[in-house]
């Protein structure tokens, strides 16, 4: 189902991301965690995909078995890093005879291992030079049985790292839109402020697609690091630090504290009309199960 009929079919929409695991044993495991999170009847899944090839084919992999195994619509991550047009073309027309008909498309970075990136090198320098190829893609008639992928692209609540002027940020956005995406699936956040602001900031520049909030309750203090790599220096509000220094470390009661703050954000978000929840899940369901359940939205098809 194209995102669109997706979004228009429900709102808000509420949706799941993953990473593809770099083992057989791993995917097994990741696929059986999907599979628990199908009963709550999430809009979407999304999978992410590594530069340079670490994961590529693992993407490929558990998308396909989503959608052929799942009620699911799988939307597979697709960056500009380390890619020339005929490999995109080539992952394009993989993802549409599987049937995949969504992809949320990201300028990406590059693999640590990679320090002397030449992005001059690369046939796709910005999230919307890839956003209009796969426009392009859709509009020749590459694949008469698909009906045009949905596209996707990525939105920084609390600003782009590497674009500190938020005015100019905001102009690279539009830019993303005008070359034809569909929907904004933002970084995580956890000051609901800064999402609102956006939100507003973007409508003031005439963006009016769906912008879906991205969630990643806290479930131990490690996985705080990992959050702050995953969102390039995400800001830890003091209402939630203090919150956590009350459960002394003690792993039970941090989960609880992260879970109980995220579903604080949800059900604000819920209540000032928010498009779409978008859980970062880490390839853990508990916590987002638990979230929808606090919220009332556990019921199954």
């Amino acid at each position: 189902m194209h995102i669109r009929d997706i979004l228009n079919h429900r709102r808000p929409s509420f949706s799941f991301e993953f990473f593809p695991p770099k083992t057989s044993a791993g995917a097994e495991d990741l696929y059986r965690t999907i599979v628990d999170l199908e009963p709550f009847d999430p809009s979407f899944v999304s999978v992410t995909y590594g530069a340079g090839g670490s994961t590529r084919e693992m993407t490929h992999d558990l998308v396909v078995r989503i959608k052929e195994s799942t009620s699911i619509p799988p939307i597979p991550h697709l960056t500009c890093v380390g890619h020339k047009e005929e490999e995109i073309t080539e992952i394009l027309r993989r993802y549409a005879d599987a049937g995949v008909c969504n992809i949320l498309a990201l300028r990406g970075d590059p693999p640590r291992d990679w320090p002397d990136y030449d992005w001059s090198d690369c046939d796709f320098r910005h999230a919307a030079d890839l956003v209009a190829f796969i426009r392009k893609f859709n509009e020749s008639g590459a694949h008469p049985d698909l009906r045009g992928f949905g596209i996707g692209v990525a939105g920084f609540p609390e600003g782009h790292p590497a674009t500190p002027n938020r005015l100019l940020e905001l102009d690279h956005m539009k830019a993303k839109i005008d070359a034809g995406a569909d929907y904004i699936c933002t970084q995580l956040f956890f000051d609901n402020h800064d999402f609102f602001d956006y939100r507003d900031r973007c409508r003031l520049r005439g963006i009016e697609v769906p912008i879906i909030a991205g969630i990643m309750p806290v479930t131990s203090l490690s996985s705080m690091g990992r959050m702050a790599e995953l969102a390039a220096g995400a800001r830890f509000p003091a209402k939630l630090l203090r919150a956590l220094d009350r459960a002394k470390g003690d792993p039970a009661a941090v989960e609880k504290v992260g879970i109980h703050y995220a579903a604080q954000q949800c059900a604000e978000l819920l209540d000032q009309g928010v498009d779409g929840i978008h859980f970062y899940t880490l390839n853990k369901s508990k916590a987002t199960r638990e979230i929808y359940s606090s919220l009332g939205l556990a019921s199954a098809k």
